[in-house]
């Protein structure tokens, strides 16, 4: 089973970081943890050494699978480890949110932790000043942000080098066939300021699988139905509309929609890294599948112009 060699550097640090990365979230939300043990352990074997997890992720209990999975398989010092602070982003809560994270994850350091979230309530002075203590005391070795739009990073910028503090050296936004905001501005940010790019959900939290139809009820069990949020998100009908013409284009090819989506948000042009949402082993393996099959420039054009 082969793995990715083409560890990608991650803005402006010294982390190199797997095309493909493990996003953490459905552990101890949709699968337990001796289920997450065996997707941790595929994804180190076929490569992965990027883990996002976050204190939001089932209130923590995400960090706490991973960290005792660290500390079992006891290969902390081969893994990226991130996470993120979730809500209000002054000073107290950055620092306590940290302190609490590292805990669960049963270490002495993340590699890079985020700021999950713009809050609108705390001045950026205050959140990068705070990211920066922690740089400061030796908890994260680098930070970033989730969330953000290119005006907010570009706000955390100034101020990081305004103050001479540790700047944001990845973002964490969503990004698939669907939702594309980040094209137009934070994409060539990222790319001028080297900030690493690393995208979530490249199957819209599923939307792209075309399990989900209009004017239909949601399947019980889905994600979307476990958090309808992501209806809000995804159910418009220009969203439905590119959905069911994947459809039409994987029937006429021959591969499926999700190894077209998948294979398209894994080689966009800007991003450092493609994080995958795992429920068992296999997804792991879809998406190794979906990177070296790849897609020809005409198709990657036509699914673009979807």
């Amino acid at each position: 089973m082969g793995t990715i060699m083409d560890y990608r550097p991650l803005g402006q640090t010294d982390l190199h970081v797997s095309p493909i990365g493990l996003g953490c979230v459905t552990f101890g939300r949709e699968i337990a943890a001796v289920d997450a043990f065996a997707v941790m352990d595929r994804a180190v074997e076929r490569g992965i050494n990027l883990f996002d997890t976050a204190e939001a992720y089932t209130a923590g209990t995400s960090e706490e699978i991973v960290g005792q999975w660290l500390s079992d398989r006891g290969n902390r010092d081969h893994i990226v480890l991130a996470t993120k602070v979730a809500g209000a982003q002054n000073r107290e809560h950055i620092l306590a949110s940290a302190e609490d994270s590292l805990r669960r994850l049963q270490t002495d350091r993340i590699d890079l932790f985020m700021v999950h979230n713009w809050d609108d309530e705390t001045s950026i002075e205050e959140t990068v000043a705070a990211l920066n203590t922690l740089v400061q005391q030796g908890k994260t070795r680098w930070v970033g942000c989730s969330n953000y739009d290119a005006d907010q990073l570009a706000q955390a910028l100034d101020q990081a080098a305004k103050l001479g503090a540790a700047r944001m050296e990845a973002t964490e936004p969503n990004y698939n066939l669907v939702v594309r905001d980040i094209e137009e501005a934070l994409l060539p940010l990222c790319a001028n300021r080297q900030i690493g790019t690393i995208t979530y959900s490249p199957l819209g939290a599923g939307f792209l699988t075309g399990k989900y139809r209009r004017g239909e009820e949601v399947p019980t069990g889905t994600r979307f139905d476990v958090i309808p949020g992501h209806q809000d998100i995804y159910f418009k009908d220009e969203f439905f509309d590119i959905v069911e013409n994947l459809r039409v284009k994987a029937e006429e090819i021959g591969r499926s929609m999700v190894d077209l989506a998948l294979a398209w948000a894994i080689g966009q042009p800007g991003v450092t890294s493609v994080l995958i949402g795992a429920r068992s082993t296999d997804q792991i393996d879809q998406a190794f599948t979906a990177a070296s099959v790849g897609l020809p420039e005409d198709l990657r054009a036509a699914l673009s112009a979807l």
